[in-house]
């Protein structure tokens, strides 16, 4: 994620990850928070709902941009400035809240809120046993992210099959590997904080990049939960 050298301090104490990790949940909160309010103010323009999901190319045209944010953000955290790294993590958020408007017009308030909530206490339970497990989890990494292949292949694939049990398939594996993801990346994050950092930049850099891997599980594993917990319109 990010390299060292030998101008980086020696390892630090425990309390470096406990200084550094309120700043990368707090920037994950305002992500989450701007995702809202840009699925809320999306809600309520009859025009934009109908650009954005009226035209397929508008729709297709947000989801390949918020992806070329993500892969932006992640390829060139150590050539931008922590400035424009906010901005494009922020810019991000926003877009993702757009395209987000459309599970309130799949699914009902209270099936979302209520998936909300089990979900967010999921990744707080896997993200807090990622923190504070004294057990290496680096062999995890490679597992889950195979999963997540896989699970992004069977998508493609299922946009032309159109089949309800690969749906539930993908979403029952999503929820197990994006529960794995939120406790390695979690215990990444820390082992990068305990290594220190050269400056204030880079950290500052550093947190907004962990801030937008824990967003993604977040975001995903309320995806998934919602697809099996919610109910439809």
């Amino acid at each position: 994620m990010f390299e060292r050298d030998q101008t980086y301090p020696a390892p630090l104490t425990a309390a470096a990850a406990a200084s550094f990790f309120p700043k990368v949940y707090g920037w994950m909160t305002a992500g989450l928070a701007l995702t809202a309010l840009a699925a809320l103010f999306t809600l309520s323009s009859e025009s934009l709902l109908q650009l954005i999901f009226g035209n397929r190319l508008v729709f297709y045209g947000l989801i390949i941009g918020e992806l070329g944010l993500v892969i932006a953000l992640s390829a060139a955290i150590n050539r931008i400035s922590a400035t424009v790294a906010t901005l494009l993590f922020l810019l991000y958020s926003a877009l993702n809240g757009v395209t987000f408007a459309s599970i309130f017009l799949v699914y009902t308030s209270s099936s979302i809120a209520t998936t909300f909530m089990v979900a967010s206490g999921t990744f707080a339970a896997m993200s807090l046993y990622g923190y504070a497990t004294k057990r290496d989890l680096t062999g995890w990494g490679s597992f889950f992210f195979m999963g997540l292949i896989g699970i992004i292949i069977a998508s493609v694939v299922n946009i032309f099959l159109h089949s309800e049990m690969v749906t539930w398939i993908i979403s029952y594996v999503g929820v197990f590997v994006f529960v794995g993801l939120t406790a390695y990346d979690t215990q990444k994050l820390k082992m990068i904080a305990q290594g220190g950092f050269a400056d204030s930049e880079t950290r500052h850099k550093a947190a907004i990049l962990g801030a937008l891997t824990l967003y993604l599980d977040f975001i995903n594993l309320f995806l998934m939960m919602l697809r099996i917990m919610g109910n439809r319109r």
